[in-house]
């Protein structure tokens, strides 16, 4: 896909892993709208990026846990964009607690961003993407979508879930010219359960996921590698 002029949509990309995605989208040419809770954090990291590309970065809060804010982004996004080409599910959040520590409205929050939100923004986006002519889908999992840890029951079911709904997602749209592939980053060393990043120089950064994805969106149309699982290459010795 040459990225020149594409149109995108970011869940989660007021940090971390999302805003990296959004700044190279930004400088290989594309429009991009930014989303995340925060109104403030959303208008302010859509008019930094606009500085480096006028005309480029469009901002619009949404909880992706709310299929109608969902469906208000996505409206919002094709009316700025003029269209759409890729969508970025990136949006996420971690709890991590024994099942009987865990609360339902816990539960509920956590399955609500991390695999309804990406069923909502798939679900909207499909049409806005098959008018294009094409596109690409790609969702930002983890390697907890393959390896279950105590106190990630509830981490572990959405993201195991999220391989389950990609795998099937690729093989229903691949027809329609719409590509879906997923990303399962390892340790990455950026903003989770409200933490900051700690610069630890062994794990993964959010640019190198970005870098991924760039690198899976710019690859010729015949080939899709759908699944990409990315981890430190020197972790701590255990």
């Amino acid at each position: 896909m040459e990225l020149e002029n594409k149109r995108a949509i970011i869940t989660g990309s007021s940090k971390g892993i999302g805003l990296a995605i959004a700044e190279r989208l930004v400088e290989a040419g594309c429009s991009v709208v930014i989303s995340a809770r925060s109104q403030d954090d959303v208008q302010s990291v859509a008019s930094s990026l606009d500085a480096a590309g006028p005309g480029r970065a469009f901002g619009k809060a949404c909880d992706v846990a709310d299929h109608q804010k969902v469906s208000e982004l996505v409206e919002f996004s094709a009316q700025q964009l003029g269209g759409l080409d890729i969508l970025i599910n990136n949006a996420g959040i971690g709890i991590f607690k024994k099942v009987e520590d865990m609360s339902v409205e816990e539960w509920r929050s956590l399955i609500g961003t991390n695999l309804d939100g990406v069923f909502y923004a798939t679900r909207y986006a499909l049409p806005k993407l098959k008018e294009s002519g094409s596109g690409f889908i790609i969702n930002i999992s983890s390697l907890a979508g393959k390896y279950a840890i105590p106190t990630g029951a509830a981490y572990n079911s959405s993201k195991f879930a999220l391989t389950g709904f990609s795998e099937a997602l690729m093989q229903e749209v691949r027809h329609d010219d719409i590509r879906v592939a997923y990303i399962m980053p390892g340790s990455v060393d950026t903003w989770f359960r409200g933490s900051a990043p700690q610069h630890s120089d062994w794990k993964l950064s959010a640019g190198d996921v970005a870098d991924v994805v760039i690198d899976t969106l710019r690859r010729h149309p015949r080939c899709l590698t759908s699944r990409i699982e990315m981890r430190p290459s020197k972790p701590p010795k255990s």
